[in-house]
């Protein structure tokens, strides 16, 4: 009995290995890499506003050497959130979808900036908008990389979309008389390159001061930064953002130190206290921040912390 029931199991044994051998998946390659990321946007609900924050790409800044700080200090300060100069910098642009408008604020760099830039577009549209669809556009200052994205070979990208900034700003970098007094004329080239063909479609309008441009969304002139720099507050059911443009560009060095200032401010002094009461204001109203070059999406709160900030970013939400 014990011989068979050995011969048996033998059997089964055997009968199991053929029928793994014909039924085995084949050994496959190794899989290749996508080395593609997902579609740069991101979405919240504020109040009843739809706000889509939407990437524009990275791009490169050899913080250290642009920084108002000693070059070894930024990077030992990088170094402690394991980063490193040059830094791959987010350029974000916000969507806000109030309900009866589209509006786009500001377009990021286009092609203004190189290869790793003018993204945009192409996740507005992962994101299920067209440019065709924007109502409005509002920019916070005219640098290339805010700018850049509204034309795509001096052809209008957003045909439908009413252009918005601030006339200090217009009248600084669109004028002929201060491009040919500057040693740097390339921002001016930039800027006439990007507005002028709304302005010669009759689609660009100037605002003065602090104003409401649509419901639920006013303009707030900073200056400082650049002559017309322009903060955008959103607010629904009580609930608000401010999109800051460029208050901030290196969140790792300059939220603990706000005295910290770049090379691309202006007025470095008013830079600096444009910087800190915004920053102020919002971490004692509560409300979110939206910030072209914080981390992609570049959405959070602050808190005072010592003697600067601290950004708490938004929470992941399915938006249920």
């Amino acid at each position: 009995m014990m011989r068979f029931q050995r011969h048996a199991v033998t059997a089964l044994a055997a009968a199991a290995a053929v029928t793994a051998a014909c039924f085995a998946t084949p050994a496959l390659a190794a899989a290749p890499m996508a080395k593609t990321p997902a579609p740069g946007y991101y979405r919240v609900m504020l109040g009843d506003f739809e706000i889509t924050p939407l990437s524009d790409g990275t791009v490169d800044l050899p913080v250290e050497q642009l920084l108002a700080d000693k070059p070894e200090k930024t990077k030992a300060t990088l170094a402690k959130q394991h980063l490193a100069t040059p830094l791959e910098t987010s350029d974000n642009a916000y969507l806000v979808n109030t309900g009866s408008k589209l509006v786009l604020i500001d377009t990021g760099a286009g092609s203004f900036f190189g290869p790793t830039l003018g993204r945009l577009v192409a996740n507005m549209k992962a994101a299920g908008y067209s440019p065709e669809q924007v109502d409005e556009i509002y920019i916070t200052h005219f640098h290339g990389d805010h700018i850049g994205g509204l034309v795509n070979n001096a052809q209008i990208v957003f045909p439908n979309a009413v252009l918005r900034a601030h006339k200090h700003e217009a009248d600084h970098w669109l004028s002929q008389e201060n491009m040919d007094k500057a040693k740097d004329k390339g921002g001016f080239q930039a800027a006439m390159a990007a507005v002028q063909p709304y302005a010669k479609a009759g689609k660009f309008k100037p605002f003065e001061g602090d104003t409401e441009l649509v419901p639920g969304i006013h303009a707030l002139g900073t200056g400082a930064h650049t002559p017309g720099h322009t903060t955008y507050m959103v607010e629904s059911k009580g609930q608000k953002l401010m999109v800051i443009g460029d208050l901030i560009h290196v969140a790792a060095v300059q939220m603990a130190e706000p005295k910290v200032t770049i090379s691309f401010d202006s007025d470095q002094k008013a830079a600096a206290a444009a910087r800190k009461k915004a920053f102020d204001a919002a971490a004692k109203g509560g409300y979110l921040i939206g910030g072209a070059h914080l981390q992609f999406p570049g959405l959070g709160h602050l808190a005072t912390e010592g003697k600067g900030y601290r950004f708490i970013p938004v929470n992941f939400t399915q938006m249920r």
